[in-house]
């Protein structure tokens, strides 16, 4: 048994063009899954809406609305036009870490391309706010005011590499709560299938794991938007 064997990117449909490999994986396919399963079920929530909210349509609203808070407080003022973005974000990974956890699935956010991707995306849309809000003042972000001009050989350099991780950080945190949860998950459903009348203890332990791996799976969401929205906050409000 190998663990691992879940997290590899198996092809579906080959295709190349140019020499470039962009074939159709089981890692897109779930991607796709995740936008379609999300705007199905946003649509199927909101549809019909009333006055008196419908469970699925209490839910849908509780989502946006906690998202709603969360960009407020981490932004400030003027956060109104990020929040679709965001919001977008946290369902789009959300989708992504449930579709996961369903037997025979597969977990892209597990994978450090289209996680890496979407991290990426979130610096440069950042970026191109505070470039678009503060012009050229926005480069004060790699020399922070109170910084003695001798020091910029030293401190801007600093201040880029730590830019620049921003994506890396977005990118590790959720990979690898992913990665150890799933791990977890197979090897006690390994012990399970070998234990006989004894793997009634290790399936109580991957009950409990999978209830544990849903928390996560929404805190690990949470996480990935908050720190995307604190990314677009310090784009939006410059502190030079």
């Amino acid at each position: 048994m190998n663990p691992l064997h879940q997290f590899d990117v198996q092809t579906i449909m080959p295709l190349s063009i140019g020499g470039f490999d962009i074939s159709f994986t089981n890692s897109a396919l779930f991607m796709l899954l995740a936008v379609f399963v999300s705007v199905l079920g946003l649509w199927l929530s909101l549809c019909r809406h009333q006055l008196v909210p419908t469970g699925a349509q209490a839910i849908a609203e509780s989502l946006y609305k906690f998202i709603d808070n969360t960009a407020k407080d981490t932004i400030g003022a003027g956060y109104q036009p990020y929040l679709p973005f965001l919001f977008s974000v946290f369902i789009f990974i959300l989708a992504g870490n449930l579709l996961g956890l369903i037997p025979m699935g597969f977990t892209f956010t597990s994978q450090l391309a289209p996680i890496g991707a979407f991290a990426l995306l979130g610096l440069v849309i950042s970026s191109g706010i505070g470039l678009y809000l503060h012009r050229w003042k926005w480069f004060r972000t790699f020399l922070p005011s109170g910084i003695p001009v001798l020091l910029a050989p030293l401190v801007i350099p600093i201040e880029m590499i730590s830019f620049m991780a921003k994506p890396f950080s977005l990118t590790v945190r959720l990979v690898m709560n992913m990665i150890v949860g799933h791990i977890l998950l197979q090897i006690m459903a390994y012990f399970t299938t070998i234990s006989g009348l004894a793997g009634v203890f290790p399936f109580a332990f991957i009950v409990l794991m999978t209830l544990f791996e849903l928390g996560i799976a929404f805190l690990q969401a949470y996480i990935y938007t908050v720190l995307t929205s604190i990314y677009l906050g310090e784009a939006v409000h410059l502190h030079s």
